[in-house]
């Protein structure tokens, strides 16, 4: 969020991933790639922010089931919108998130909560590095990002921590970002939607006496165990980030340098 100066208030972590330092010294190119949530709760005010982003195009790593339940984002502009699902329809993680983030019921997700929502959370970090759904949206949104016509590029998923948090990692690595400036962007997640958490929380506990806020709130977080869930899980199938990035997600060495040529200067 170097030198960010715009804020999106429907969507509070939004942020601009220019101004990390890169490979060579050179910093990722500001205005180019934003991280967000679903963009269906903008409100009037940030609309005009949005159209001064000039974004050309919108990935969009959610499910159908996800976005049909969900607002439409709201979109100035026009920009491109690519469906790049990173859904598992089988893990329940995925529209919990969404029911959340929309107030919905929660009663069908005992089970979940029992099973213990941190354990889940780097369950579907680990997914993240193998489900095939999972290596097909990340390899494909990074793709379209190394592609000069798609920038700026923002990409989103529902809350904007998750798959979205594991794409910059993807995009941010790959542009040598340092894995500690890496980590610092995916936990700045947490200060961003502070406020945001705690709202949801009282929201759901007054829908639902009773409701288990410690088994929730790991759901709206990112947290140190849940990337280090996805990296110990990289190690262990692929041996190294190279490789994964190489065998896992098909991302050429060429590619690599294309996109380092259009994000960083």
């Amino acid at each position: 969020m170097i030198g960010q100066d715009w804020e999106l208030l429907g969507s509070p972590n939004a942020r601009d991933l220019g101004g990390l330092v890169g490979a060579d010294g050179r910093r990722v190119r500001a205005g180019r790639l934003i991280r967000s949530a679903a963009l269906g709760r903008l409100v009037d005010e940030d609309l005009p922010v949005f159209d001064r982003l000039g974004v050309t195009c919108v990935v969009d790593l959610r499910g159908g089931p996800e976005a049909e339940v969900a607002p439409a984002d709201r979109l100035p502009g026009d920009p491109r919108v690519v469906h790049l699902p990173v859904y598992d329809p089988t893990h329940p993680l995925f529209t919990y998130v969404s029911a959340l983030l929309l107030g919905h019921d929660l009663s069908g997700y005992g089970e979940l909560a029992r099973q213990g929502t941190p354990g889940a959370m780097a369950a579907i970090y680990r997914w993240f590095v193998t489900g095939e759904s999972a290596r097909a949206g990340f390899a494909g949104a990074v793709r379209l990002a190394a592609e000069s016509p798609n920038l700026p590029l923002l990409f989103h998923c529902s809350a904007g921590k998750d798959r979205t948090g594991w794409l910059a990692v993807v995009l941010l690595t790959l542009l040598g970002v340092d894995a500690e400036a890496v980590r610092a962007d995916y936990l700045l997640t947490n200060e961003r939607t502070a406020s945001l958490q705690e709202v949801l929380l009282e929201a759901m506990a007054r829908r639902h006496p009773g409701l288990d806020v410690a088994a929730v709130r790991p759901v709206l977080q990112v947290r140190p165990e849940y990337l280090d869930a996805a990296y110990d899980e990289v190690a262990r199938v692929y041996g190294s980030f190279d490789r994964y990035l190489r065998d896992g997600l098909g991302i050429t060495g060429e590619l690599r340098d294309t996109l380092r040529e259009n994000l960083l200067v």
